[in-house]
């Protein structure tokens, strides 16, 4: 029963923090909210334990599509990082604030970047396209996230010095055209470098808050060194080329490790 103690442990997590915010904000939406979450990523998890091979995509369908569609498109949210820059200028502790303090900001010290792996609705897209595993070393052009991580910011500071009417619907309109901008650029990088999660290592803005708390992250990929016998089958088909058989911190591209999983699937000695 050992192995199942993981998927408890995050549902434990889940739970504890859909009740915290329904209590102290007073709102059943929470509870509903991190629960679904919870049960969905659990579910993930359990799956996986039980070695069905769809397990991760099944949680990326559940949770992506419940953010996109549901709290995006029907409950007019914006849930891109607009979207919490602009609570987090109004001084409204609420939606994209709390997801990003949840998920992005303090969440990746317990899982690091399992967002990206489990429930980022861009990546549930891109990684339907044919490049599962990078077809080429990766590139030296991660700077360009910081450039849209700035652009995030200063489209959200003028909208507000511009002192704009009808924000609201403005933030609603920059959700839809911000998500069909990051699957043509997703996808048209993946095709271009012949890797699904090229968004990912190069544009995503997102990645500016999870790369330095993913350091510190407890959840981790370790290698049994005893068990290993250097075959490489495990880093040959990581999406995000992360050294995984390093157990240092400082691994190559440590702190780019999606929990995806792929590489426990492919070590013959169970070495991970």
């Amino acid at each position: 029963m050992k192995k199942y103690i993981l998927p408890v442990v995050m549902l434990v997590i889940f739970e504890t923090v859909a009740v915290t915010l329904w209590l102290t904000k007073n709102n059943l939406f929470y509870l509903i909210n991190f629960s679904y979450i919870g049960m969905s990523v659990s579910l993930g998890m359990f799956l996986f334990v039980r070695k069905y091979k769809y397990a991760r995509r099944i949680v990326q369908l559940l949770v992506g599509s419940y953010m996109l569609i549901y709290l995006g498109l029907i409950c007019n949210e914006n849930m891109q990082i607009e979207g919490f820059w602009y609570y987090l200028f109004t001084g409204v502790f609420e939606a994209a604030t709390i997801h990003y303090a949840v998920a992005k900001i303090f969440g990746p010290l317990i899982f690091g970047r399992g967002w990206c792996g489990f429930a980022c609705w861009t990546a549930m897209v891109l990684d339907f396209l044919p490049y599962k595993i990078p077809k080429a070393p990766r590139k030296k052009i991660g700077w360009i996230r910081y450039i849209t991580f700035a652009l995030s910011v200063i489209f959200v500071a003028a909208l507000f010095l511009s002192h704009v009417g009808n924000i609201e619907k403005i933030m609603f309109w920059a959700f839809i055209i911000g998500n069909v901008l990051y699957y043509i650029v997703g996808i048209a990088l993946a095709f271009i470098f012949k890797d699904n999660r090229a968004f990912c290592k190069y544009v995503c803005p997102i990645t500016v808050f999870l790369k330095p708390m993913s350091y510190f992250s407890l959840f981790r990929i370790k290698c049994d060194k005893s068990k290993c016998v250097s075959c490489g089958k495990c880093e040959r088909v990581c999406p995000m080329n992360v050294k995984i058989t390093d157990n240092s911190r400082k691994r190559l591209n440590g702190t780019e490790c999606i929990l995806c999983m792929e590489c426990t699937r492919a070590c013959p000695k169970d070495a991970l």
